[in-house]
């Protein structure tokens, strides 16, 4: 029997999205360092995230850094 825990779902797809996160850029993988903030790795996951949250959120918008 299956049971649809979303904190638990959470877990396992943030798990999922590290790991390719580590395949993709040839970081070193380790799934014990899922929420360890005091590892380099997940620090640099973590940034990325931020980095596309900022891109997400800045999409529609014209960034101009001249001011005419």
């Amino acid at each position: 029997m299956a049971y649809n825990v979303p904190s638990i779902d959470k877990i396992f797809d943030d798990l999922d999205e590290y790991r390719d996160y580590c395949r993709f850029n040839g970081k070193v993988y380790d799934e014990a360092a899922l929420y360890r903030k005091q590892d380099p790795n997940w620090q640099a996951f973590e940034k990325y995230r931020g980095w596309l949250r900022a891109k997400a959120r800045n999409a529609g918008r014209n960034i101009n850094s001249r001011r005419n």
